[in-house]
């Protein structure tokens, strides 16, 4: 379905830990293909992709403050819609809850945050040593193949193939350092959810088959807050990459209910 919104404005879209625009794949295109004039950006956060060169933060307030002057730079100006996804979806509720007139409306999908999930919740506590391991002493090619086991359920073995080919191609071009991994890292697990929930409009998206981030950090974190949620039956953490169409549509559905602000 395709929505028109006198308020669709600019569609900022946030990534997570290590990734880059173009992890996005094709789902740009099929969130402008539902939310009819609605330009979609996609910046990169300090040391990812064309960023890869900065230091990245060791806190979210502080990616929330690049990710403003970032925009403003470009001559986008506010308010935004957010979508967000793991890591991303951290700097989203901090960016809603310091600076709710900038946003109209966020969208949340495989994120955690304290209090609402636990540790082991966070990040699958049998996944530690298998990452840890990477960050540490891995090689980039292990690195990404522990990354799309981990994110993403899509596809059958030509097309994973051809898929990890590409995320090598984006990390030999613009390589994410380990000590950029580390802060990163750092900074989603330091990262603590403001006591109010944000006043912008709320929609989380999950994916039952995430073997990153438990679903239930999301479905609690929807109840608290009395968001909109659903929940992808066997998609993986990279929930656009594995079946865009589908938040796309239930981001369209959404929209047209009028629940979106």
């Amino acid at each position: 379905m395709s929505v028109v919104a006198e308020d669709v404005g600019t569609w900022v879209l946030l990534r997570g830990l290590m990734r880059e625009q173009r992890h996005w794949g094709r789902f740009p295109n099929q969130l402008a293909g539902t939310v009819v004039g609605a330009e979609v950006v996609t910046p990169d956060l300090p040391g990812n992709g064309e960023r890869h060169a900065l230091q990245s933060p060791t806190s979210v307030a502080d990616m929330v403050a690049f990710c403003r002057q970032d925009l403003l730079a470009r001559g986008l100006r506010p308010p935004y819609s957010l979508l967000a996804l793991s890591l991303g979806g951290m700097v989203a509720v901090d960016w809603a809850s310091r600076h709710p007139d900038e946003l109209t409306r966020c969208v949340l999908i495989n994120t955690s945050m304290r209090p609402y999930s636990r540790f082991h919740e966070r990040l699958r506590w049998h996944n530690y040593g298998a990452i840890i391991r990477q960050l540490l002493d891995g090689s980039v090619d292990q690195q990404e193949r522990l990354i799309l086991r981990l994110t993403s359920r899509y596809g059958d073995a030509t097309e994973r193939a051809g898929l990890l080919q590409r995320w090598l191609g984006y990390q030999r071009e613009f390589p994410v350092t380990r000590g950029n991994a580390l802060r990163q890292l750092w900074s989603a697990a330091r990262f603590r959810a403001p006591a109010a929930r944000p006043t912008v409009p709320l929609l989380v998206l999950s994916s039952a088959g995430d073997q990153l981030v438990d679903p239930r950090c999301s479905r609690r974190l929807a109840e608290a807050w009395q968001a909109e949620h659903r929940e992808h039956p066997d998609a993986g953490h990279d929930l656009p990459l594995d079946d865009g169409a589908w938040v796309a549509e239930h981001i369209g559905k959404w929209l047209a209910a009028g629940k979106a602000g």
